[in-house]
């Protein structure tokens, strides 16, 4: 007979996919495919796919706030979705593309550098806080959900913000 996952197992599978994830990401990082053309146009898709996150996981606080829990549950379903969607699209460019060094200076640059490294440690932050948070609803805890969701929510949202702002920032050096 079929064990129900519980709360243990959960745990445990969210502590090992938010190490997985950025361990995996880091070594695909240094991979480069051979002999494929740079992905060049993903850039702008992936920051759109990043302001798109920003914009559902605005309304989905909005739609629970105003009591539409199946507009919330659908919005978060393809925040999440949008950002499996970016993260593919990230790696494929980076497997595909050299590093393109930012040509800013001065402020800007330290600007920039800032935006850039808070983005990274909180992108990999808050995967066992979305999976935390959504683990919350699939057991039925929705107060531990809320609980987690306000530390989540604003971390999410910085992530996907500043994942724009890089983009905007680097673009103009993109080879």
């Amino acid at each position: 007979m079929e064990q129900p996952i519980n709360s243990k197992s959960i745990k445990a599978l969210i502590a090992v996919t938010s190490v997985a994830i950025p361990v995996v990401v880091a070594i695909l990082f240094m991979v480069r495919i051979p002999d494929v053309a740079p992905l060049s146009f993903l850039p702008p898709i992936y920051a759109g796919i990043n302001a798109i996150t920003a914009l559902v996981l605005v309304m989905a606080v909005w739609a629970i706030k105003n009591a539409q829990r199946k507009l919330h549950e659908r919005l978060m379903t393809t925040a999440i979705v949008l950002s499996l969607l970016f993260l593919l699209m990230y790696i494929a460019y980076h497997m595909t593309s050299d590093p393109t060094p930012f040509g800013g200076t001065g402020w800007v640059k330290a600007t920039y550098y800032f935006i850039l490294i808070s983005h990274i440690l909180l992108s990999i932050a808050v995967i066992p806080l979305v999976l935390v948070t959504y683990s919350k609803t699939y057991l039925r805890d929705f107060e531990a959900h809320k609980k987690w969701a306000r530390y989540t929510f604003p971390v999410w949202l910085y992530v996907a913000v500043t994942g724009v702002i890089v983009y905007l920032m680097i673009a103009p050096y993109y080879a």
